[in-house]
């Protein structure tokens, strides 16, 4: 076997793409939720990609139909990271306002006794999203027990 590695230290995960049914429906929740902007849109072709201050994050491509399935070989979730509980309670209320269907009640920790959780749900495809802080679950129980709580929605 190699000792060597192929790619270099200071791996980064670039923007990540997702297939969606409706790039309006979709541009429309992530640009709400996350905060993201346009960065470039092209209908004829089928896709969106947004941003944030310079970063390309997300590209939607409309190359699917029907919704999300969990029980096939690829993405089990997309987790984002916020600095704070108050952040992911912000976003929870759009989330709310949107309709958005969520895995549980509010925030939950990520396993039974950490400080760190937030909110899981998915976006109008199905697709399973989660928005976190490191801190500010504390004292709440885990609906997985001591089982990664991101695992098992």
């Amino acid at each position: 076997m190699p000792t060597t590695t192929a790619v270099p230290s200071g791996l980064k995960t670039g923007h990540i793409g997702l297939n969606v049914t409706d790039l309006d429906r979709s541009a429309d929740f992530y640009t709400k939720v996350f905060g993201l902007q346009v960065v470039s849109r092209d209908d004829a072709q089928g896709w969106v990609f947004l941003g944030d201050e310079g970063r390309l994050l997300i590209t939607l491509w409309r190359q699917s139909e029907g919704v999300f399935r969990a029980g096939t070989p690829g993405l089990h979730h997309l987790s984002f990271q916020v600095d704070d509980v108050a952040a992911v309670r912000a976003a929870e209320a759009v989330l709310k306002e949107l309709g958005a269907v969520f895995a549980h009640d509010g925030v939950v920790p990520h396993g039974e006794g950490t400080a760190s959780g937030g909110i899981f749900f998915a976006d109008p495809d199905g697709i399973r999203l989660e928005i976190y802080a490191p801190t500010g679950a504390e004292g709440v129980s885990a609906p997985s027990g001591d089982a990664p709580t991101c695992g098992f929605f």
